[in-house]
């Protein structure tokens, strides 16, 4: 548990740490002055004339999680050259991330990871596409002692997952997402022969299978043959639960006499078999109860068995539809994440209000435990109101894409029915129709508005007709809402307000005239294509001490000169600002 603190911190570089520790200090210096020394040294002389089984030198004598640290600390500050990854490629190390700087990954890379690297632990290649299947082969082969690899955006193909399955024995996570050569059916060997211990496969927007039913048949192998997997991220999951639930393995066989696999029938089989016995083992059953399980299980056999006694230990998923969640929901009755995919049905009023219901039916079966929870929906707000009221009360992050704002109620409800939320992103539709008032800064404190006190991330993306440059001001009650959601947070550290259709400088001056506490946690602001001028941008860069990013893009209020202003302010205040304008 504490390498994983450690390994977050890291990827938040030092913005976690106010001061910087002593120790973070020395890597930063480091980090700065490598290239003038070491780097330079061994790039000119040696990298590209010999191979080195391993370097004898200042890094060698370094503990594996300093090097990891600096290893990162590089990567973030785009100072990690092919050099530097030579001279700390040691076999001390345990995790080495390099998504950040996944264009000096190659095959030869890869070689010296082999040889130098054996006891790495967790492995982060996502992005490297200049590292052929065999290559990914090979150096799989070698590391046994993986538990996290991820190897989303990669060439992985089949060959890759095949060699994993039976060489990584201990892996715990597998990330292949956004891998196009990879097909649905290629997973089959996690199922059937994979790592024992695998808690967690990610695999969406991956390679089509040969037919359309491939995803979910492959999605239904996962769940019954990883019998410890707790997270999974595929496309037609859903789907798989649906086949299970029903018991519909008839359909499923086309596809295993393709795939040469035993059908899906046997594996559900075995797989309820040895959970009844250990139901029985575990619960001491009497004689009696023993026997009425023991029909019960011979009678599945010929049967397909009872509906709804099959349970799985999935906490996370992703990519259910609306359409199969009565199935996921009964099959999964522990989990704390889902991401849920509600079908567009544009301009039908009566199918949306289906969708509520249903969607309200199954999320109520969650209620009091569901921590996660992202929505692709694109009706009104105020439809989504009920649904989320009977699990809102522990979500912890809530993610809602494609819905369409309908005034102020629905928002302030939504708010009100989750307390505890720490991230809350919201893309929606701006207003059909002007939800205008008066401007004036009137005693918004009366308002009985919400707040979130535990909010630490928020991001409101508003929509935008394809070629419209700037948003229609047509919210500008939204004000209220918003100054209640920032002087009530305060740990709020990410800010995103996009395309917002009211101005923000009422927002704003209504936080920082009231001395708010929030916005001194500030350390990304991004307020791209809104109405905001250079005075609410200079007292946000005067009153954020720890703001360290502002995107401004597309305001179209900002001159380049303001920005200039901007920078020199933070220069002369001695901060370290990184502002984006065009």
């Amino acid at each position: 548990m504490k390498r994983k603190r450690h390994q977050h911190e890291c990827d938040e570089e030092e913005e976690e740490e106010e001061p910087s520790s002593l120790r973070r200090l020395c890597l930063f210096s480091l980090a700065e002055n490598m290239k003038d020394m070491w780097t330079q040294d061994y790039a000119h002389n040696y990298m590209d004339h010999y191979f080195f089984r391993y370097i004898m030198g200042p890094f060698s004598l370094l503990p594996g999680d300093l090097i990891e640290e600096l290893l990162c600390v590089l990567s973030r500050r785009k100072l990690l050259s092919r050099a530097a990854l030579h001279l700390l490629l040691l076999p001390q190390l345990h995790t080495l991330s390099l998504s950040h700087s996944c264009n000096l990954v190659t095959a030869n890379l890869c070689s010296l990871i082999t040889v130098r690297c054996q006891s790495l632990r967790c492995l982060d290649l996502c992005g490297a596409q200049n590292v052929s299947s065999a290559a990914l082969c090979s150096l799989l082969s070698d590391l046994s002692c993986l538990h996290s690899l991820s190897l989303a955006g990669t060439l992985c193909d089949g060959a890759v997952i095949a060699t994993l399955a039976g060489r990584c024995s201990l892996l715990q996570h597998l990330d292949v997402s956004r891998c196009l050569h990879l097909p649905p059916g290629a997973l089959l060997p996690l199922a059937l022969q994979g790592p024992k211990r695998l808690t967690s496969v990610l695999a969406l927007d991956i390679g089509l299978g040969e037919h359309e039913d491939d995803g979910p048949i492959s999605a239904a192998f996962l769940l019954l043959g990883v019998s410890s997997l707790q997270r999974l991220a595929i496309e037609g999951l859903g789907h798989a639960c649906a086949i299970i639930q029903n018991a519909d393995f008839a359909a499923t066989d086309g596809f295993t006499t393709r795939e040469g696999v035993p059908c899906l029938r046997e594996l559900w089989q075995a797989v309820v078999q040895e959970k009844e016995l250990r139901d029985i083992e575990e619960d001491r059953l009497t004689l009696e109860e023993k026997t009425d399980r023991s029909l019960s299980l011979d009678e599945g056999r010929t049967t397909d068995a009872p509906k709804g006694k099959f349970k799985l230990c999935l906490r996370e998923v992703q990519g259910p539809t609306l359409d199969s969640l009565d199935a996921v929901s009964s099959l999964c009755p522990d989990l704390r994440s889902i991401s849920l995919k509600c079908h567009d049905h544009e301009d039908d009023n009566d199918e949306v209000c289906s969708q509520s219901i249903r969607l309200t039916r199954g999320l109520a079966r969650w209620s009091g435990q569901l921590h996660f929870l992202s929505l692709q929906f694109s009706g009104p707000l105020s439809e989504l109101v009920l649904p989320l009221q009977v699990c809102s009360s522990s979500l912890l992050s809530l993610t809602l894409e494609g819905v369409q704002a309908d005034g102020n109620l629905p928002l302030v409800a939504l708010l009100r029915a989750c307390p505890k939320l720490t991230a809350l992103t919201l893309h929606i539709d701006p207003p059909h129709s002007n939800q205008e008032e008066d401007d004036d800064d009137e005693d918004v404190e009366d308002w009985d508005l919400p707040c979130l006190p535990n909010l630490r991330t928020l991001t409101l993306m508003f929509s935008l007709e394809e070629r419209q440059l700037k948003p229609m001001l047509c919210w500008t009650s939204l004000k209220g809402v918003l100054w209640s959601l920032l002087r009530g947070s305060v740990q709020l550290h990410t800010l995103a307000l996009i395309a917002v259709p009211c101005r923000l400088d009422p927002v704003f001056r209504l936080v920082l005239d009231r001395h708010a506490e929030p916005l001194r946690r500030l350390r990304r602001v991004n307020l791209q294509r809104s109405d905001v001028t250079m005075e609410t941008t200079m007292r946000l860069v005067n009153s954020c001490p720890r703001l360290t990013t502002l995107d401004v893009s597309k305001c179209w209020s900002l001159t380049r000169c303001n920005i200039s202003k901007l920078q020199s302010q933070a220069r002369r205040r001695r901060r370290k600002l990184h502002i984006t304008w065009t």
